[in-house]
């Protein structure tokens, strides 16, 4: 599997003209674990969905290249994209009380996704439903399986969202925060999980985070991005050697144990970064 960008531009039409949210973005992934980082509104989440053309109805979507595994995305219709939705590239959410359904067991849930890209009956789907909250390391998952949405807790939800992704054995996972609603100690847990289960099923990973000693720690490759467009582009564990001025800004900005200070920076932006 490779997802291959060449200069992705988005825009958004409104009564006060057309606002671009990515401005001619490019990049590879095959099965790595890559990182888009940058302040909200930069356009990472933006970027990600364009993969799987999960974009709003006004959007305006324009790229030289924008293939997965050869499929062009840009001429794909309906049909094709459903057949890459889910099955081959899933998406995890930033907060599962808002993705899973509060009125269906998280069982049944993850049922469906399996017997929609897999098929089978409904007893053969909530057995592998089981099975995979086993994989995700849920001790009860028999338990867990009937339980609703608001009777877990916020990492428990998560690792039902990643079994619900995981049921079609997907080639490459988009993550968009999914770690951001959780403590240390949970976030520490699903990232070691997501690495596990990468492993094992020899996945790509587009992760979409704020978190930059995280994916430093976690990640192959950083793309920075802001107002749009990547600025920077480096190798996770060089991430502290970064040399544009909006990177350094990002790292001077977080806090430290290290080195104490006792005021932190504020970013200056420089508004010839947006037209590089």
């Amino acid at each position: 599997m490779q997802v291959e960008i060449q200069n992705l531009r988005v825009a958004f039409p409104s009564p006060r003209g057309v606002t671009r949210a990515v401005k001619g973005v490019s990049f590879k992934l095959g099965a790595e674990k890559v990182a888009i980082v940058g302040e909200s509104g930069s356009g990472k989440s933006i970027t990600a969905r364009s993969i799987l053309k999960l974009l709003p109805k006004n959007a305006i979507m324009e790229a030289n290249k924008l293939s997965f595994d050869g499929i062009d995305i840009i001429t794909a219709n309906e049909a094709v994209m459903r057949s890459i939705r889910g099955r081959r590239a899933g998406l995890i959410m930033q907060d599962p009380k808002y993705s899973l359904n509060p009125v269906i067991n998280v069982g049944k849930q993850i049922a469906e996704a399996w017997r929609q890209h897999r098929g089978g009956g409904k007893r053969e789907a909530f057995s592998e439903a089981i099975r995979l909250l086993e994989q995700v390391n849920i001790r009860d998952p028999k338990r867990v399986a009937g339980s609703y949405a608001h009777e877990l807790s916020g990492g428990m939800g998560q690792r039902v969202m990643i079994a619900m992704m995981l049921a079609p054995d997907p080639e490459l996972l988009i993550a968009d925060e999914p770690t951001s609603a959780l403590d240390g100690m949970v976030q520490s847990e699903i990232l070691r999980l997501i690495d596990g289960l990468l492993e094992q099923r020899s996945m790509g990973l587009l992760l979409i985070s704020h978190d930059l000693p995280l994916v430093s720690r976690f990640c192959d490759r950083v793309l920075v991005m802001y107002a749009g467009r990547i600025v920077e582009e480096c190798r996770a564990k060089d991430l502290h050697k970064a040399e544009h001025p909006y990177t350094q800004g990002l790292l001077k900005c977080l806090p430290s144990l290290v080195s104490p200070v006792g005021r932190l920076q504020t970013l200056r932006r420089d508004e010839a970064w947006a037209m590089q």
